[in-house]
């Protein structure tokens, strides 16, 4: 196991636009339980909690005429795992992460498990230092990108869009068709097709689930449907 050094400590620390009074809980909150009996997760608890506040509360102001349920499917879409693995990314994390030996070397440094949990964790830490208000702020900074950049239809997976998109102007609603099955059973692959039965068009998509095929097939054709209508 081997620390960051202060100097890496403090670039972090700008990075993440947050100084700390107590250097304890920073090193605490960048700990793997790879590394010791002093780890991180009771803070990846606590900071949980405040990324998912934060998140709430953005949504909440940002899209005052949203219900519930899409309140709700944007803030699991900006503190899902991998939206905040590359929010830790970003902040340069994946070089102060104190890992034990065996996680060092499966390459754990790059993990977006390890990358999201030690981002909460962070929070956490932030929460004990100078208390929830601040750790609050801190998070909303954190979210802003992709809180801005997210939208309710991101909300609405390709199938259901495609559908919606068809029954709008009166359509037929598209035939999914598995073409191919291969693999072996724990890790088969399923290729699937989208007709528009009214329309000449027709797409093919690979997953490791039908569910994913038929979303990527759809994806593909809402796109090709656009680029007609804009030709």
């Amino acid at each position: 196991m081997s620390e960051p050094g202060q100097p890496q400590l403090d670039a972090l620390q700008d990075r993440l636009c947050y100084q700390f009074s107590n250097l304890t809980l920073l090193k605490r909150a960048l700990t793997h339980r790879s590394a010791g009996r002093h780890h991180n997760e009771r803070l990846e608890f606590l900071g949980d909690a405040v990324i998912g506040l934060a998140a709430a509360s953005a949504f909440y102001n940002r899209f005052p005429d949203a219900d519930e349920g899409v309140l709700s499917r944007l803030r699991a879409l900006v503190v899902s795992g991998h939206s905040l693995a590359a929010i830790a990314r970003g902040r340069g994390l994946s070089s102060c992460l104190i890992l034990g030996e065996s996680e060092r070397k499966s390459g754990g440094r790059h993990r977006d498990s390890i990358l999201a949990n030690t981002l909460e964790a962070l929070l956490g830490a932030v929460v004990l230092d100078a208390g929830p208000e601040t750790a609050l702020h801190v998070a909303g900074d954190w979210l802003r990108p992709a809180v801005e950049s997210a939208s309710p239809t991101d909300t609405i997976d390709a199938k259901t869009q495609l559908q919606e998109w068809c029954q709008a102007r009166g359509e037929p609603l598209p035939e999914y068709t598995v073409v191919e099955v291969s693999g072996s059973d724990h890790q088969q692959s399923f290729r699937v097709s989208c007709r528009l039965p009214s329309r000449q068009c027709e797409t093919e998509a690979t997953g490791t689930s039908r569910r994913r095929a038929e979303k990527s097939a759809a994806a593909d054709m809402l796109s090709q449907v656009s680029e007609q209508a804009n030709d």
